[in-house]
């Protein structure tokens, strides 16, 4: 398990990575993101309000976490493949002096990973809120990721440990 306290805007919160085979409780669950592979290069794509980052975002009525992690992917990246649950990452406010009972999040929250290979491309057409994706060594990713922290890079070592979710490499 790893652990790091960040600050996020004005609020100071707990990230704790937890590699899980089961979903957090769904009430619970805040965003959902993931780690797309094609040929062991890890897609990135250039987000217009935050840079280069991994697809994520929220779940929508009636979508499952997976279904949510798949859409993003095909919204931010134009990419499609198979996914599997990497566990989550625990978001805990304790220590958080802005956080109250009316606050967005929930005093405890998780964000879910997965990883996908991916087995299609689209057109990359900048219709949502990226505006490209590049193909780069895993080891590179924090060149490029400005929030890089301990605990994305646990995510991403074992995402790396768990291999292509087909068994084959893509």
């Amino acid at each position: 398990m790893t652990s790091i306290q960040v600050t996020w805007g004005d609020s100071i919160v707990q990230l704790t990575w937890e590699k899980q085979s089961q979903l957090p409780p769904r009430d619970f669950i805040t965003s959902v993101h993931g780690y797309c592979f094609y040929q062991n290069k890890l897609m990135l794509v250039n987000l217009i309000d935050r840079g280069w980052d991994f697809p994520g975002g929220h779940i929508e009525l009636n979508e499952t976490p997976e279904m949510c992690f798949q859409r993003e992917a095909m919204e931010e990246g134009y990419v499609e493949g198979d996914c599997r649950l990497l566990g989550s990452i625990v978001v805990d406010h304790h220590n958080n002096p802005n956080w109250n009972e009316d606050s967005p999040y929930p005093k405890v929250g998780y964000q879910v990973f997965y990883r996908m290979d991916i087995t299609k491309f689209h057109s990359f057409r900048a219709e949502h809120e990226s505006k490209e994706r590049q193909f780069i060594k895993p080891a590179e990713v924090s060149n490029y990721y400005g929030g890089w922290n301990k605990v994305y890079q646990a995510v991403l070592e074992d995402c790396l440990e768990m291999g292509s979710v087909c068994g084959g490499n893509r």
